[in-house]
């Protein structure tokens, strides 16, 4: 899991909290933490893999490239697949070679290597879920600059910048401070290691805090824009506003469910430390609560990619397409507007139609500058399974191409 007393646990001279919670039952817990970062990793990576249903082109017209949200979801899955990589290797080496654990003391301060793992492999996982709250971050900003200003694909290298920039700076800041002036020999006290815990859970604070009301405009904002567009609000667009702030509520509720565990174990954490006995008695509450909230986070951390890609994109199945030559040569059947719909409506039809409506009057549809009008839906129905009705004709030639393209995000566009 991603908890900065982890590499407080690296100091040979560690403060009595964290050796509290983190020597208590180590087997279970790095066992436990093994099985969800493991189930974590395949079901995230089955999820981001092409699918044989993933079609890539409607009939000889390709697919828009994807916008910069795409590019973000997919880099937030990749941070968490790398983040539960780095649980799983450093929980499977505890596992394995116990003894590792007990060669970090001040007493065996010449063997270093202990350290250096111990060091290493919890700075890989702060760095990846680290940059994982800061991409989550930047998803909140970006669907709301869409809506209010139209930014698109260009934004990405700014994003690129601030979350790897940050997520590495703090975290070489706060180590250096945390193990000043040596990893054999940190320096005691509570103060010199404040500033590490801070670095750590800055950007987790700050997607807790900020992304609920860069969500909540935005979505004020969609109906607004929604509206706005024929003068009314039709069924289908009250719809697409409900599906929109069903998918928000989903990414902060994943978030809010493996990451406050982190929130209430460091704050018991630090009453603990603060204490001049933290065995006696009186505190047998207190422990007992912070050791069933380290083995949450031990549990919920990892679990975050996989819940991720379920609250982004919803189940995408098992159905992989492992064949190389398939991806390029799949393409849609063209659909006929005159085929009778005898099963009931299809949502897939449905789009194609509009698909092609777009099409035949693009240039039609594109403002003075060549972008189109409606990238500022197209980019918040990503993901979502929304069923579309004989009302959607009505709307953008724009938005008909790159709604399809955001209610199918696992098509992968085939230059």
């Amino acid at each position: 899991m991603a908890s900065p007393r982890l590499e407080t646990f690296c100091c040979p001279n560690r403060d009595a909290a964290t050796e509290f919670v983190v020597t208590f039952q180590p087997v279970l817990f790095g066992a436990l933490s093994i099985g969800s970062a493991t189930l974590s990793l395949l079901f995230s990576i089955i999820q981001i893999l092409p699918k044989r249903k993933g079609y890539r082109r409607l009939g000889q017209y390709p697919l828009p490239k994807p916008a910069s949200s795409s590019r973000i979801l997919f880099i937030i899955s990749i941070c968490d697949i790398l983040g539960c990589t780095g649980i799983i290797v450093r929980s499977s080496i505890w596992l394995g070679l116990p003894n590792i654990i007990d060669r970090i003391s001040v007493a065996n301060s010449s063997d270093v290597w202990p350290e250096v793992f111990c060091v290493g492999s919890a700075m890989w996982i702060q760095l990846f879920f680290s940059a994982s709250f800061w991409w989550t971050f930047c998803y909140a900003v970006d669907v709301f600059l869409v809506v209010k200003t139209s930014a698109g694909i260009s934004t990405i290298i700014l994003y690129h910048m601030i979350t790897w920039g940050l997520a590495v700076l703090l975290c070489v800041e706060g180590v250096a401070m945390l193990y000043y002036p040596s990893i054999s020999n940190c320096e005691n006290g509570l103060q010199h290691a404040i500033p590490h815990y801070v670095t750590t859970y800055a950007p987790m604070l700050l997607v807790l805090i900020a992304n609920p009301v860069f969500f909540i405009r935005t979505t004020s904002a969609v109906t607004s824009l929604l509206k706005g567009r024929q003068g009314i609000y039709t069924e289908n667009e009250r719809r697409l506003a409900t599906e929109i702030k069903i998918r928000f509520f989903k990414i902060m509720l994943v978030f809010f469910i493996c990451w406050v565990p982190n929130i209430i174990n460091e704050s018991l954490l630090f009453f603990l430390e603060m204490q001049a006995d933290i065995e006696d008695n009186s505190l047998r509450n207190i422990r007992n609560a912070a050791l069933i909230t380290w083995f949450i986070m031990g549990i919920l951390n990892p679990m975050q990619g996989f819940l991720n890609t379920l609250a982004f994109h919803g189940w995408t199945g098992f159905d992989v397409d492992f064949s190389l030559q398939r991806r390029r040569e799949l393409a849609w059947d063209s659909v006929s507007t005159s085929v009778p719909n005898t099963g009931g409506y299809n949502p897939m039809v449905g789009t194609t139609l509009l698909y092609q409506s777009h099409v035949q009057e693009a240039k039609k549809g594109m403002t003075g500058n060549g972008q189109q009008p409606s990238d500022a839906i197209s980019v918040l129905s990503e993901g979502n399974g929304a069923v579309e009705d004989t009302e959607a004709c009505n709307v953008d030639n724009g938005f008909a191409v790159w709604k399809y393209q955001y209610l199918y995000p696992h098509s992968r566009h085939v230059e």
